[in-house]
């Protein structure tokens, strides 16, 4: 026994190693194993295989059920949804989504941290109280803990979240420049001349994309912005009146192309899509406001929706591809260069209120729907239906945001009218790009339509 546990501590001699016969073996065995060798190293067996060494994930589960108690009781929506440069704390916006002046209702943002030992679902760990309610929300592309948000005012402010006391950084106030109805995305974009800096970009129904930059005493500036016009637009389209007598073209949903910086897309609230561009020089030319001359952006229009356009993706892997959710049901898939959709699909009788690319899948996109629901679409299954349909509501109340975690890929959250947060871990099927799928996106990409 004493001898055993010496061998196994590794305390006695190796047994001696004839050098000699081994050598003799690989000498004898050399020609066959490079002959093999050669022969593996020309093989195409294998082309296009990936390995994947994590852990197989078959089905789809719902990990996390976040909610704000305060909120519920106030009966308010999640308004909006972002993840930060870490990809481990989720924010929500706390808001209406629905008609009538909520605008002196306060609400609420809030933020959980799900690597965070003990995390409690409904606790959040940090929340911040507005008086207005925020109607968007997005994490800074790199800094962490500041996220900048739109309310129902037309304010933009940003917060910084490691500032637990004071929490509000910057924020536009009510100036000329500020938006005069409410804001309905804001994000962030690369400045031109210096790239490693950020600006808050906001769009907003009263037809206007302001960009504005950080000035002294916590101020907000505006340092660029676009105006959308009807006698500015490509081609006559249908326009919203608004009481106040003047016609807008209201601005609800906005993305950027993924391949070129300058090219963005927009939704309207008359159904209309438009390409547009940020570097243009003509004015609008509005007939009043702005004390800064905004720009007319719209390039290009594409065949509308039936209603408001809530959300709009270009694909991050494909240049011409972008896809639009509309109040319609109904999800477009548009190529940048043609009007008409290369495919329209009806997911809902009710609206269609986000749509999301996946970040790692070419063929996979997510939406979120009015009755409930957050849908996974897989264009290498089917082109015409669903690959899975999650209920997120047990009361049929509608998704109204979605998101895709850029750097946990497996994490999908939706944010609902019952004011919750739904944390969805994504099987592997979603998160596992296949053979030849860009391929399969460049077909789906050169579709003529007539």
């Amino acid at each position: 026994a004493g001898e055993e546990n010496l061998q196994a501590g590794g305390l006695l001699p190796a047994a001696p190693v004839d050098y000699a016969g081994l050598l003799s073996f690989l000498q004898n065995v050399e020609e066959v194993v490079i002959r093999e060798l050669n022969k593996n190293w020309r093989s195409h067996a294998f082309d296009g295989f990936e390995v994947n060494w994590l852990d197989q994930n078959e089905t789809i589960s719902c990990l996390h059920c976040l909610t704000y108690p305060e909120a519920q009781e106030q009966r308010l929506q999640v308004t909006s949804v972002s993840w930060n440069a870490t990809g481990a704390v989720v924010a929500c916006s706390y808001g209406r989504m629905g008609d009538g002046d909520w605008s002196t209702e306060k609400s609420y943002i809030c933020t959980w941290n799900l690597d965070r030992r003990g995390l409690n679902p409904n606790r959040p760990d940090l929340v911040v109280e507005i008086p207005s309610s925020v109607m968007c929300l997005a994490f800074h592309p790199q800094q962490p803990s500041l996220i900048a948000g739109g309310l129902f005012s037309g304010e933009v402010l940003v917060w910084d979240t490691s500032r637990l006391e004071d929490p509000l950084v910057w924020r536009t106030g009510m100036t000329d420049d500020t938006h005069t109805d409410p804001v309905y995305q804001v994000g962030w974009t690369q400045h031109t001349t210096h790239g490693h800096s950020f600006r808050v970009l906001s769009v907003s129904t009263d037809g206007k994309v302001l960009v504005w930059q950080e000035e002294r005493d916590g101020l907000l500036k505006i340092a660029d912005g676009f105006a959308f016009v009807p006698q500015r637009i490509p081609r006559s389209m249908k326009l919203k009146k608004h009481s106040r007598g003047d016609v807008a073209v209201g601005v609800t949903s906005l993305s950027f192309s993924h391949f070129e910086p300058s090219v963005f897309v927009t939704g309207t609230e008359s159904g209309c899509l438009l390409k547009c561009s940020t570097a243009v020089e003509t004015l609008a030319n509005l007939p009043r406001g702005s004390t800064f001359p905004l720009k007319a952006s719209a390039q290009f229009v594409f065949s509308p929706h039936g209603g408001p356009v809530y959300s709009v993706s270009c694909s991050p892997f494909h240049r011409n591809l972008f896809l639009s959710g509309g109040t319609d049901g109904h999800i477009h898939l548009h190529s940048m260069l043609q009007a008409q959709p290369l495919i329209s699909l009806q997911l809902s009788k009710k609206y269609i209120f986000g749509v999301r690319w996946s970040p790692v899948r070419p063929l996979v996109f997510a939406a979120a729907t009015g009755e409930g629901e957050v849908q996974l679409f897989d264009f290498g299954k089917s082109s015409q239906k669903p690959s899975i349909s999650m209920q997120q509501t047990s009361d049929y109340s509608p998704v109204y945001c979605l998101e895709f975690n850029g750097r946990q890929t497996q994490l999908l959250a939706a944010g609902d009218g019952s004011g919750t947060v739904r944390i969805w871990q994504l099987s592997s099927d979603f998160t596992e790009e296949g053979p030849r799928e860009l391929n399969h996106l460049d077909q789906l990409a050169n579709e003529i339509t007539d």
